[in-house]
C-alpha cells in the first residue's frame, strides 16, 4: 500500500466536465446527468485498493443519506487496467453489485477525467455546490486500514451539511490518503 495525498485541486475550480460509460449498465453518464441540485460528489475509487475497500460501506451510507437532500454522486474508476486488471470494468460491475453502489461507477480508460479533476489517489473526494464549484476535497475521514478509528464519513458529511445549511466550508480540508492512481506510461 502506497500512502499518496490528494493533491488538493483549488477551491473554487469549476468540475471539469466529462461523459464516461457505467460499469453496471453500459450507459453513458456526463456531468449534467450526475449534478444534484444542491451539488454533486464526485469520488475516485478503484476495485482493489485497501483503502477504498475500507470505506467502501461509509461511501454508500454517505450516498444513500444525502441523494435525498439533492446531491448527485458518482464514482469512477481511471486506474490501468493493463497493469492492473483487478479494476477492469467487468470486475467493477461486479464491485458495484457487491456493495451495492447507489451510484454510477463509471470508467475513465483515457484518464483524462482523472488528469482534469487532480485526482491522485483512492479514495479522492470532491465537492461541489449547485453551481458546480468546487467547496470541499480531501478525505473522507481520519479513518485508514489498520489505524483503529472508525469510519464515519464526518468531513466529507460536514461538507455536504454545510452546503445544505447554507454555512461556510472549512479552510483546513485535509488530503485523501490512499493509493495512488495506476497511471498508464
Amino acid at each position: 500500500m502506497s500512502l499518496t495525498p490528494s493533491k488538493m485541486l483549488p477551491l473554487g475550480t469549476k468540475a471539469p466536465t466529462f461523459n464516461l460509460v457505467d460499469a453496471v449498465t453500459k450507459n453513458s453518464y456526463s456531468l449534467e446527468d450526475i449534478k444534484g441540485t444542491k451539488g454533486t460528489v464526485v469520488m475516485f475509487i478503484c476495485n482493489h485498493c485497501p483503502f477504498v475497500k475500507h470505506v467502501n460501506d461509509e461511501l454508500v451510507r454517505t450516498a444513500n443519506d444525502y441523494r435525498v437532500t439533492g446531491f448527485g454522486f458518482v464514482a469512477i474508476n481511471s486506474n490501468d487496467i493493463e497493469k492492473y486488471p483487478q479494476d477492469h470494468p467487468d470486475l467493477m460491475w461486479k464491485t458495484a453489485r457487491e456493495e451495492n453502489y447507489p451510484f454510477p461507477y463509471l470508467f475513465d480508460a483515457t484518464q483524462d477525467v482523472a488528469k482534469a479533476y487532480k485526482a491522485a489517489c483512492t479514495p479522492d473526494f470532491f465537492v461541489f455546490d449547485a453551481e458546480l464549484k468546487l467547496v470541499y476535497r480531501g478525505q473522507l475521514d481520519n479513518s485508514r486500514p489498520g489505524n483503529g478509528i472508525p469510519v464515519n464519513g464526518r468531513d466529507l458529511r460536514e461538507s455536504l451539511d454545510n452546503i445544505l445549511n447554507n454555512n461556510p466550508q472549512r479552510k483546513d480540508q485535509k488530503p485523501s490518503i490512499g493509493c495512488n492512481i495506476k497511471w498508464k506510461s
